[in-house]
């Protein structure tokens, strides 16, 4: 069944609203016709199973069959602090991230990383990475859409993340698994949670310092070197696992 989301405003019992680029969507690559069903989510912690009642200028109007409070969230808000990787990377740990319970992905620009973007290509590539954040949203049934932030510089996303709970730095010399399972196993339903992720060429050690002073945890996954698009996925697993029912 296919899903979306609307705002809580476009929510006018007992009919609901889809307005912008979902309508073209529905109506003109899924072909989704006059009594079709599917789910909308208003995120707030809402369903809706819905009709389609037809279409008008501009907008998609849906009968509302059944209403449900589903609470599909994490019992934390976990926020990925992930260093700007090469390539098309960025879209695959965006995808994964929300898939894996992320409530947002912060991109920050380190000391290590290879990719510069001026403040044109980063507007662009933010607004792609939040299409990708809506879909992957879609796809595993959030019930809300998590935000993509703005690129960061490394000292601004710190300062942000010193705000968090719970602030987790991987990092390659950290102490070994017993002390990564105890600083994982501390953390309680309701903190939030940052993780701090580095680039490919990885951290530099004055920000390595910089996060220590900011109260961040240094952690290890493991014996193996993970790349940069597999670290903040690793520990956002663990994280659902040990929140997940909480």
């Amino acid at each position: 069944m296919q899903h979306f989301f609307v705002t809580t405003d476009r929510v006018e019992k007992p009919y609901i609203y889809i307005e912008g680029s979902d309508v073209n969507h529905m109506k003109n690559v899924l072909r989704m016709r006059q009594g079709e069903r599917l789910s909308v989510s208003d995120g707030d912690n809402c369903r809706y199973l819905c009709r389609i009642e037809g279409y008008e200028e501009g907008k998609a109007v849906l009968e509302i069959l059944e209403e449900e409070k589903q609470d599909m969230e994490l019992a934390s808000k976990i926020y990925l602090f992930q260093g700007l990787p090469k390539g098309d990377k960025m879209e695959l740990i965006i995808q994964k991230a929300v898939e894996l319970g992320a409530y947002q992905v912060i991109p920050v620009a380190m000391k290590r990383c290879v990719v510069r973007l001026d403040a044109k290509k980063a507007e662009k590539k933010v607004g792609r990475w939040n299409e990708i954040a809506k879909g992957a949203a879609k796809q595993s049934g959030r019930g809300r859409i998590p935000e993509v932030g703005r690129v960061m510089g490394f000292y601004e996303a710190l300062a942000m993340a010193e705000e968090l709970d719970v602030l987790l730095i991987p990092y390659e010399l950290a102490e070994g698994m017993e002390h990564t399972r105890q600083v994982i196993g501390a953390v309680r339903p309701g903190q939030s949670v940052g993780i701090l992720i580095g680039p490919e060429g990885g951290f530099d050690k004055e920000e390595v310092n910089a996060a220590a002073a900011a109260g961040a945890k240094e952690i290890t996954l493991g014996r193996r070197i993970l790349r940069t698009e597999t670290a903040g996925l690793a520990v956002l697993s663990i994280l659902m696992y040990h929140l997940e029912d909480a």
